[in-house]
């Protein structure tokens, strides 16, 4: 296979490195096609793979003991999947899983930890992007205790827009319940409602983003505190 060009890569963590540090990752890595559903980490299980996120979106999912599970982190071009190998530990306490399908490079357990061990850059900026993905699920926490249905929505919905790089993108009422926490019919409610206010609309499991300042007004802080965390972290 072909090894990657740098200049052809999607993948924010990636493309910031200097070229000598991403030829140190290039022959490791494989490009693959994510599917919806797919998950690319099982909670509490061995990490198989890395994945630099390069068209797809995942969620970062917790569990309680009846298997019912929360979005805790929402991951797209700007970061990867299988942070823990960076710390030296082989698995992690969240699943991961693909929320909107896409493409991502794939690369292995040791081939990450090499990389790491040979290259201050790459683990600099792994580690950094572990912070902010950090703030962003601390954010999370605060936001799901603090603010109302409408404002936690129109902040995911926010993310999402961010991640999928274009207004319209695969989603359903059922998913997003399940990412939010909360039953479908809220979820129905509270998504009529900016859809009656011209911010969104959505048919046939897709969401179309009409009004990103206005999504943007009726979002909490959460969202903006995030934002800034990434900026300054990764640029």
């Amino acid at each position: 296979m072909p090894q990657i060009e740098q200049s052809a890569v999607r993948n924010r963590l990636l493309a910031a490195l200097p070229a000598t540090d991403f030829g140190r990752l290039a022959a490791a890595l494989t490009p693959v096609t994510l599917s919806l559903k797919q998950f690319l980490v099982e909670a509490n299980e061995p990490i198989a793979a890395a994945y630099f996120i390069e068209t797809a979106m995942v969620s970062y999912l917790a569990y309680l003991a009846d298997g019912e599970a929360l979005e805790v982190g929402l991951i797209g071009c700007e970061g990867m999947v299988g942070l823990p190998l960076v710390l030296g530990v082989d698995r992690a306490a969240v699943g991961a899983m693909v929320q909107m399908s896409g493409t991502a490079l794939r690369i292995s357990p040791a081939a990450l930890r090499q990389a790491c061990n040979d290259s201050e850059a790459i683990r600099t900026r792994l580690l950094r992007y572990m912070q902010a993905l950090h703030a962003q699920v601390s954010q999370t926490a605060v936001c799901n205790g603090c603010h109302t249905l409408q404002e936690r929505l129109a902040r995911w919905l926010l993310m999402a827009h961010d991640r999928a790089k274009a207004n319209q993108f695969p989603m359903t009422h059922e998913f997003m319940a399940t990412m939010l926490g909360v039953r479908r019919s809220g979820v129905t409610v509270t998504a009529g409602a900016l859809k009656q206010a011209g911010l969104i609309s959505y048919t046939n499991g897709h969401m179309t983003i009409l009004d990103r300042s206005g999504l943007e007004a009726a979002a909490c802080e959460c969202y903006g505190a995030v934002h800034r965390q990434y900026e300054q972290l990764l640029g």
